[in-house]
């Protein structure tokens, strides 16, 4: 309890330090090459294929850096196909990043299992972003993350903090989608 209390204590009066060993945690259970300073979540959302729209959730140091969120309405895709719709969203957002210039993400998350992943990764494959950006992907029954050509999941602590802070991104990712699907639908 005392080390807990100090630890908290610390944390407080600096919060860089809670972020930093944060990330340090979140990479050590991805078994990431660099620290995921900056995370992009990706999620779909639509009803049976109509209104088909797709939310990308920031994540800076831990925290939400709303400004960078951003969402995009399904172009290519017909009827309720998640796969093409994250291989098109991943495909126009990392096309746009290095169109322009920008800084690449450490980290991508996709929403969804091995199918959703494998999607993400034609696009990935296509800009030729592989080994330069992690990407896994989460399935949302049992919490379990996957890696790029691994069937078998990684089933993180579910009282571990790196699995919050991935399950919150998560979230986030799904209530912008679903905020954005619900504006574009009324």
């Amino acid at each position: 309890q005392y080390k807990v209390d100090k630890l908290k204590q610390a944390e407080k009066l600096n919060p860089e330090q809670r972020s930093t060993r944060l990330l340090k945690e979140i990479q050590e259970t991805l078994h990431l090459p660099k620290l995921p300073a900056h995370i992009e979540c990706f999620d779909n959302s639509n009803i049976q294929g109509s209104d088909a729209v797709a939310a990308c959730v920031v994540f800076k140091m831990a925290k939400p850096s709303k400004k960078d969120y951003r969402h995009f309405d399904i172009k290519t895709v017909v009827g309720p196909d998640d796969f093409a719709s994250m291989r098109e969203i991943i495909y126009r957002r990392y096309r746009r990043l290095l169109d322009e210039g920008e800084e690449l993400p450490q980290l991508i998350i996709v929403d969804g299992g091995k199918g959703q992943l494998s999607a993400a990764l034609e696009s990935i494959d296509a800009l030729g972003l592989r080994g330069k950006v992690s990407i896994v992907g989460i399935a949302k029954r049992l919490e379990e993350i996957y890696f790029p050509g691994d069937s078998l999941p990684l089933y993180i602590d579910k009282n571990s903090e790196s699995l919050r802070v991935i399950q919150h991104m998560r979230d986030e990712a799904h209530r912008f989608g679903i905020t954005f699907h619900r504006n574009k639908r009324s």
